[in-house]
């Protein structure tokens, strides 16, 4: 695979190429052989995203084990310190695995490798190690990469396991189901393995939870193994670039979406979007107003599917997320909110949030059909339960739907809570709060006077409860 080709799939131009680490063929080696490479230089404060270290593999070879360093003077006051992220790529540009920063070394053979990684055959050709330095301190960062190329037997290629599509242990027909979308294990940056994370999913009183390991599908090809009839597990990936995050969800097992391209490059998020929309999946604004360098959002609301409002514990980022979503909706432009918990080591709380999706059935098809139509609402935790409705006298409709009424005709707005001690309720719309209780109320108004109506439940400013809206009037 040339240079030309390996960008071209890539979206952007801001990656460089550094000398290439050529390895002799393995000859008579025994199964204890290896050759082994390093490669040493510096990034500078101007790089580029991506730096690729071609690495030419020879037949015969049966493994690769990469490690790498960097250090990390410390930074000025105001300016970022050195970080680096690392990944690879096969001699076609198949994606065989990254870790971003959260491994120092890792190693792939055709029948297991390090969690973020894909097994698989060690196919001769030029490979890529894929640097990305994140960050770099005014001083620069001095780096490190070491190869090792192993030869003998290749074994047995380990075959995928699958999470199972159904979960009859949960499953109730046409419910409301809760769910977490937004999750890592050490599949990725987290500190949970997938059994704890089904432990605590089950736990927090979840039908379904979603896979989204950064930039990579390794967890959607062992997910089978974990599995168990109380819980459905979807498949995901949280697209990490460098202008913002993306989960992808919903998407068949084995699927990877391309991270290295900017909301400057032209076209790329629409390319990737498509694909998962392709998969059959669903695209999602993560975390809009992180305060980490790259966490922010910064593509295109309109190409998502849903806006992640509310990420882990409520912080003022998940208001300004709120506000920035109102506003979309007050302009006619409804993208569904989501809530996630985003939970990465053992003290984040799975399950805070959770999004209550109203589903056919507890299938990822029905799952997403819910959650793309908006009939869905959030909530800090299993215990909190809500029902929002708006009436005429002859017609319902529930979060998510619309309710047809003519400009003049009465519609009376309820909304009720169970298990929400100490707080307030409110009933909101386009106008503002128009509605506030301290538990269950009632509100009534004509169609000429709003076209949607929503609710919220919050403790103080702490939101504990929130509901995609009920549309109100013929269009």
């Amino acid at each position: 695979m040339d240079r030309r080709t390996l960008l071209c799939t890539t979206g952007t131009a801001a990656a460089a190429f550094l000398p290439t680490l050529s390895f002799a063929a393995s000859g008579e080696r025994t199964r204890t052989n290896a050759s082994t490479k390093t490669i040493d230089g510096t990034f500078t404060p101007g790089a580029p995203d991506w730096y690729y270290l071609p690495v030419e593999v020879p037949e015969g070879a049966n493994r690769i084990e990469v490690g790498y360093s960097y250090d990390k003077p410390q930074a000025p006051a105001g300016q970022y310190g050195n970080a680096c992220d690392i990944g690879i790529f096969g001699p076609e540009g198949e994606f065989r695995g990254y870790s971003g920063g959260a491994r120092e070394q890792f190693s792939i053979r055709a029948g297991d490798a390090t969690s973020g990684y894909i097994p698989g055959p060690i196919t001769p050709g030029l490979w890529h190690v894929c640097l990305g330095p994140y960050t770099v301190a005014p001083q620069g960062m001095h780096y490190r990469v070491t190869v090792t190329i192993g030869f003998g037997d290749p074994g047995e290629p380990r075959r995928p396991v699958p999470a199972p599509v159904t979960a009859p242990g949960r499953e109730r027909g046409h419910s409301w189901y809760r769910g977490d979308n937004h999750l890592h294990t050490v599949y990725s940056d987290g500190k949970r393995t997938l059994d704890q994370l089904v432990a605590d999913a089950r736990a927090a009183g979840l039908d379904f939870i979603t896979s989204t390991e950064h930039n990579t599908h390794s967890a959607q090809l062992v997910l089978g193994e974990h599995a168990r009839p109380d819980l459905l597990m979807l498949n995901g990936e949280e697209v990490t670039t460098r202008s913002g995050h993306w989960p992808a969800i919903g998407l068949p097992a084995g699927t990877w979406i391309d991270w290295r391209y900017r909301a400057g490059d032209p076209g790329a998020f629409a390319t990737f979007t498509r694909q998962v929309h392709a998969a059959g999946g669903l695209v999602i604004a993560a975390h809009p107003f992180a305060d980490c360098f790259g966490c922010t959002y910064e593509f295109s609301y309109e190409l998502a599917d849903l806006v992640e409002v509310w990420n882990g514990p409520w912080t003022p980022d998940d208001e300004a997320a709120v506000t920035t979503w109102d506003g979309l909706l007050r302009t006619g432009r409804f993208i569904p909110a989501i809530g996630d918990s985003d939970a990465h080591k053992p003290t984040d709380v799975v399950g805070l949030p959770q999004t209550v999706v109203r589903a056919a059935s507890l299938r990822s098809e029905d799952l997403l059909a819910g959650l793309h139509g908006g009939h869905s609402w959030l909530a800090e935790s299993a215990k909190v339960d809500l029902r929002f409705t708006a009436s005429t006298a002859n017609a319902r409709a529930e979060i998510g739907e619309r309710l047809r009424a003519g400009p003049g005709e009465q519609v009376r707005v309820e909304l009720e809570v169970a298990r929400v001690p100490g707080c307030t309720t409110r009933v909101l719309s386009q106008l503002g709060p128009v509605a506030t209780g301290a538990g269950s109320l009632s509100w009534e108004t004509r169609p000429r006077y709003t076209k949607w109506v929503r609710a919220e439940v919050r403790r103080g400013s702490a939101m504990v409860a929130l509901t995609n809206p009920i549309f109100i009037g013929s269009r």
